[in-house]
C-alpha cells in the first residue's frame, strides 16, 4: 500500500460539518451585527473590521509558512478572531489598535500555545482585555452621532436612566458590535438553527446573571433595570459567539451548565462590585481558565468504575 492509515478505536462519530464550515456559519451570524455597525457608527466601523480581520489572517499565513506549518487560513478561524476582536473595539480607535490586538491574539495566543484546538482561552477576547490594559484611554472612548460619551451601562451605574428600546435596537454608543442585541440575537438564531450551538451555555450564562442581577444590583425586582443589563455590555455577543467556542468551553453537558452559571456569576460581579460597568470579557477569559478543572470533576465515570451500574 502506498499509504498508511491510522485507525483509532471505536465508537468513530461521523459528521457533516468541518471546521469551515462551522467558521463560515459564525462569520454569517455575525453580518447582521457587523452590517449594523457600520450603519451606526459608519465607514470608519467598516475600516476597523477589515484591518482586524486582514491583520489576523496575514498573521497566521506568515507565521505558519515561517514555522513551515501546514496553512490554515483556509477554515476561517483566523477571520472568525479578527471579526469578533474588530466587533469588541469603539469605531473611534486609531488603525494600529487592531493591528496590535491582531496579532496578540492570534500569534500569542493561538499560535504559540500549537495552533487552533490548543489555545487556552478565546484569542479575540484576550487580545481585547490586553488592548484594554495597554491603551485604557483609547479603548473606553465611544462616540456616537459625533458625541464622545459614556455607554448606556456606564451611566446605568452612576444611576442615570437609559433608555432600553435603544439599548435593544442598538441606537446607542458602545463597541461596533455590541449595542444591538437584535441584531447578535438574529445572528444566534442562524447558529441554533444550524445547531452549531445549542443553549446549554449561553441559556445558562443569561439566567445566572439575570437572577445575579435582580439580587444584588440594588433595584429590586425592577425589569427595565435588568432589560438594560442584558442588553447592554455585549452580555449577548459574548454568550452566544464568544462563550459557546469550541476549544475553550467545556465538552461534557453538567461542565456547560456549571461554566454558564460561573459565567454568570462572574459577570455580575464584575459589573455590579467592580469599577467598570462591563464585565463579559473578563468574565469569559477567566472562565476559559477554569474549563480544565470543570472538565475534570463533570467527566461521566466509566462503567464499574464508580459509575451508575445496571
Amino acid at each position: 500500500m502506498s499509504e498508511l492509515f491510522h485507525v483509532s478505536s471505536n465508537p468513530h462519530v461521523r459528521a457533516n460539518h468541518t471546521t469551515g464550515k462551522i467558521m463560515g456559519m459564525v462569520l454569517i451570524a455575525l453580518l447582521p451585527a457587523s452590517i449594523f455597525g457600520v450603519i451606526n457608527f459608519g465607514v470608519r466601523a467598516l475600516g476597523i473590521i477589515v484591518i482586524s480581520v486582514a491583520t489576523c489572517v496575514l498573521t497566521e499565513y506568515i507565521y505558519e509558512y515561517l514555522m513551515h506549518k501546514k496553512i490554515t487560513i483556509f477554515d476561517y478561524s483566523a477571520a472568525v478572531t479578527g471579526l469578533l476582536l474588530a466587533l469588541n473595539l469603539p469605531a473611534s480607535v486609531p488603525w494600529w489598535i487592531p493591528v496590535i490586538g491582531g496579532i496578540f491574539a492570534i500569534l500569542v495566543v493561538k499560535q504559540l500555545f500549537g495552533g487552533l484546538g490548543q489555545n487556552f482561552m478565546n484569542p479575540a477576547l484576550a487580545a481585547r482585555c490586553f488592548l484594554l490594559i495597554s491603551f485604557t484611554g483609547r479603548m473606553t472612548s465611544f462616540t456616537y452621532d459625533g458625541i464622545t460619551g459614556a455607554t448606556p451601562l456606564a451611566l446605568l451605574k452612576n444611576g442615570e436612566s437609559v433608555d432600553v428600546l435603544k439599548m435593544f435596537l442598538g441606537t446607542t454608543g458602545g463597541t461596533i458590535g455590541e449595542t444591538s442585541a437584535l441584531a447578535i440575537l438574529i445572528g444566534a438564531a442562524f447558529l441554533l438553527w444550524n445547531r452549531v450551538i445549542d443553549l446549554r451555555i449561553p441559556g445558562t450564562y443569561i439566567v445566572t446573571f439575570a437572577i445575579f442581577a435582580l439580587l444584588f444590583g440594588g433595584h429590586g425586582f425592577d425589569l427595565s433595570y435588568l432589560a438594560a443589563q442584558l442588553c447592554g455590555g455585549g452580555l449577548m455577543l459574548g454568550a452566544f459567539f464568544m462563550a459557546t467556542d469550541y476549544v475553550t468551553s467545556p465538552i461534557t453537558k453538567r461542565g456547560q451548565l456549571v461554566y454558564g452559571c460561573i459565567l454568570g456569576i462572574m459577570t455580575g460581579v464584575f459589573r455590579i462590585f467592580g469599577s467598570s460597568a462591563e464585565g463579559v470579557s473578563y468574565a469569559i477569559i477567566f472562565s476559559n481558565l477554569l474549563v480544565p478543572l470543570i472538565e475534570r470533576v463533570t467527566i461521566p465515570k466509566p462503567f464499574g468504575k464508580g459509575g451508575e451500574k445496571f
